[in-house]
């Protein structure tokens, strides 16, 4: 999944936003198809502010039955995580155990995330935290250690949903500096690791973010 902040979005938005949705791309393997999308936020105008590229996939879908890629629009891409260095920033923060609770106020109402025993019958141990959450926590720490605490920094962030998270685990965000994004941002690789499990939550990382000193104040 991934967000392109591409304007900054008014406090008072008024009436007649909307989110657009198109196919972008369709790949095949043997096991499914995965089926991507853009869904952009609008406003009255058409004028766009974000872009958000999600995908998913299709366990035992069949189309040609051979391996087939086409894309129109590609997600950021994550640089690998430089194997001759420790990272440049790390930050942990704990989930709460009502975290879940909290989240489905953005209107995210799936039981999977509130009842313990839909948890059990989908082998998770019972009820786990939304990823978008976990997403939600691993842009904090980008902002918080290279875009000092300013989220309107955050131009970009990328990742893939690797791991769940359940409410009250501890998520550790290791960020490696590996070059220059666009507009003047640096271009950041990032893995948001569990530490209850040791198992990454998010992997392939990426974030483009305009570099800020933290405040003293």
């Amino acid at each position: 999944m991934s967000t392109e902040i591409l304007r900054p979005i008014p406090a008072d938005s008024g009436d007649g936003w909307q989110l657009t949705n198109r196919v972008i791309g369709v790949h095949e393997n043997k096991s499914g198809i995965i089926v991507e999308n853009e869904i952009m936020l609008v406003d009255a105008n058409g004028t766009p502010y974000t872009r958000m590229i999600t995908g998913s996939f299709n366990l035992g879908a069949k189309a040609t039955g051979k391996p087939f890629s086409k894309s129109i629009i590609r997600a950021p891409q994550a640089k690998p995580i430089p194997k001759d260095r420790a990272a440049d920033y790390v930050f942990k923060q704990s989930t709460t155990p009502e975290q879940a609770i909290v989240y489905r106020l953005s209107g995210d109402y799936n039981p999977l995330h509130i009842d313990p025993s839909i948890g059990q019958r989908a082998g998770f141990g019972g009820t786990i935290l939304h990823g978008l959450a976990t997403y939600g926590y691993a842009a904090r720490a980008v902002v918080a250690k290279v875009g000092g605490n300013d989220p309107s920094t955050l131009k970009a962030i990328a990742g893939r949903f690797t791991s769940p998270v359940k409410p009250g685990d501890e998520l550790e965000v290791s960020m490696w500096e590996v070059g220059s994004g666009p507009d003047g941002t640096v271009e950041v690789s990032f893995v948001c690791k569990n530490t209850a499990t040791g198992k990454a939550a998010i992997s392939n990382g990426v974030a483009y973010v305009l570099k800020r000193e933290a405040s003293r104040l």
